[in-house]
């Protein structure tokens, strides 16, 4: 297996993720080659046991990875660094409560991204310790995308990383086309929206206009 030899830049615009459950059932695999004709330039896969399987989300994932390979896009993995070692994604990105970050290193090696979600400023700091490439701010608006989340973090938390968090960041959370512009003004450069990109008649054109706004 071929491995990537030096550790990508994380970029700024938008940040893709993938969301079976709001892509109007379209596969995750159209959804992403829709993203990269969009224009995005990172893209993290994030699906769940149950609702797939260890083989579903490995053959998911290596396709994947072969389209973000050929566009030049950035390639996470969330929460399985096997997974992500298996098809040589570009990195992990882990929460509070998965591996820590310290421990995903060893399995990934030192060219890859690993990000870390946070939720307030001790977070920040101990990520920023733990070596850590980026971190997730968030959630900054209420959120149902994701399971079992915590309460929104707001606009606060937000300026303090923009501030003093020497680690690029993404901001993700409840953002949509109408809010993008608080989250910007606040000092983010590289954003999430979920279900407004998946969701989206047209991905690729929603995904093309938001990141115009971003960048």
């Amino acid at each position: 297996m071929e491995q990537s030899q030096s550790k990508p830049v994380f970029p700024a615009g938008v940040y893709g993720i993938t969301a079976a459950k709001f892509s109007a059932d379209r596969s995750n695999l159209e959804v992403v080659r829709q993203m990269i004709a969009g224009g995005i330039r990172l893209i993290q896969y994030r699906e769940k046991r149950p609702h797939k399987s260890f083989a579903e989300m490995l053959d998911e994932c290596r396709a994947i990875r072969q389209l973000t390979r050929e566009a030049g896009v950035v390639f996470i993995v969330n929460d399985y660094p096997d997974i992500a070692q298996l098809v040589d994604a570009d990195g992990v990105h882990v929460g509070q409560d998965d591996f820590p970050v310290a421990e995903v290193r060893r399995l990934i090696g030192p060219n890859k991204l690993i990000g870390l979600s946070t939720h307030g400023p001790e977070q920040a700091a101990a990520a920023v310790a733990s070596g850590a490439d980026y971190l997730g701010v968030g959630p900054i608006f209420s959120t149902q995308t994701k399971e079992d989340v915590c309460a929104p973090v707001g606009l606060g938390y937000l300026d303090h990383v923009a501030r003093t968090c020497p680690l690029p960041f993404v901001a993700i959370g409840g953002i949509k086309e109408h809010n993008l512009h608080q989250v910007l003004a606040h000092g983010a450069k590289t954003v999430c929206l979920v279900t407004e990109i998946v969701g989206a008649a047209d991905i690729a054109a929603t995904a093309r206009r938001l990141q115009a706004a971003c960048i």
